[in-house]
């Protein structure tokens, strides 16, 4: 039987992931908000402003109404902004079916709650944890809708829901994994993108490798740091997930946060480096829910408030720098 597949957004990542699905072989309904676009991918298989030259199979079929995306899902893949999840799964979620599994792609941390993804997603969808998985790792989307090789982390606290996605998603170019450490997965790929951000500023500002190596290493145990308070296996964060996610972001020009972090470390404003930029920086926004969560918790992430500090507070960045290396002297840990 043919695995139907839901793809809800038609952004940078979910349509290269129902391009994915399509070609290890499932039905996908591919759901955009805009009719002009959504006829446009129906019309030429192209996503011309997310995606330019890449056709998608012919297995994917873009649509405006989410009814018909869901019809028969046996998963339903989520990849809209995370601060928009809330809202749009309100609306979507009468129309899920028992069966489906809801799939979260995005990467972020809810402003004024600091839920993760699938907290929001099992209390919008009145869902329990065994319906609800996680897409995780170095997911650079231009790479990927290339047909690059590239491995990707898929959770579930259900076992076999994990490998019923794995087996969704796996084709010649795209290598899934499977955990059960979902809170791990999440909080991996929502926080790299704040490191990257930070990374990114270094770059701007014209420092070397040394820089960027110390940010990401101590990146990773901030990351690990809060993961562990919440419950995760600190393991999770030294694989695809974590640190690879990790590198994926803070190294190559193809990521969003990265990308805006330079911009803001080469002395642009904030709201010029909205403009450039263009496309949605999960970490701009998710870098003060994620200080939120970590606060919460009792989580000392300097980074993370550092990044804060430049992009909500107008620190400048030489001032976050040099408070950074001022702070006192402690063995290193986790």
């Amino acid at each position: 039987m043919t695995t139907r597949c839901a793809v809800f957004g038609t952004g940078s990542w979910g349509t290269p992931f129902a391009m994915i699905l399509a070609d290890a072989g499932c039905e996908v309904g591919l759901w955009g908000r805009r009719q002009e676009l959504v006829d446009t991918i129906a019309a030429t298989r192209t996503n011309p402003e997310y995606l330019p030259g890449i056709v998608l199979p012919d297995a994917v079929a873009p649509t405006t109404d989410p009814a018909r995306a869901l019809a028969g899902a046996d998963f339903a893949v989520l990849a809209v902004p995370s601060q928009t999840l809330r809202q749009n799964l309100a609306a979507w979620a009468p129309l899920i079916e028992p069966q489906t599994v809801l799939v979260s792609l995005m990467k972020g941390i809810e402003l004024g709650t600091a839920k993760r993804m699938t907290e929001v997603i099992r209390e919008v969808a009145g869902v329990g944890e065994d319906r609800v998985a996680v897409v995780s790792g170095p997911n650079l989307a231009p790479e990927i809708a290339k047909r690059q090789p590239a491995a990707s982390v898929v959770a579930c606290a259900d076992e076999s829901v994990a490998r019923r996605l794995q087996q969704a998603c796996h084709t010649p170019y795209f290598r899934p994994y499977t955990n059960t450490d979902v809170v791990g997965c999440e909080l991996g790929g929502a926080v790299k993108n704040v490191i990257g951000l930070a990374v990114g500023m270094a770059d701007g500002m014209g420092l070397g490798d040394n820089t960027k190596a110390t940010l990401m290493t101590r990146g990773l145990a901030e990351i690990t740091r809060l993961g562990v308070a919440l419950g995760a296996d600190p393991l999770t964060f030294a694989g695809l997930a974590g640190m690879g996610d990790l590198i994926a972001t803070c190294s190559s020009p193809l990521s969003r946060n990265h990308t805006f972090g330079v911009n803001l470390g080469r002395g642009m404003t904030l709201e010029q480096t909205i403009a450039a930029t263009k496309q949605t920086a999960e970490g701009v926004k998710s870098c003060e829910s994620v200080l939120d969560l970590a606060r919460r918790n009792g989580c000392d992430m300097p980074i993370v408030e550092a990044v804060v500090d430049v992009v909500h507070k107008g620190k400048p960045t030489q001032a976050v720098l040099k408070d950074l290396m001022g702070r006192s002297a402690k063995p290193e840990r986790r």
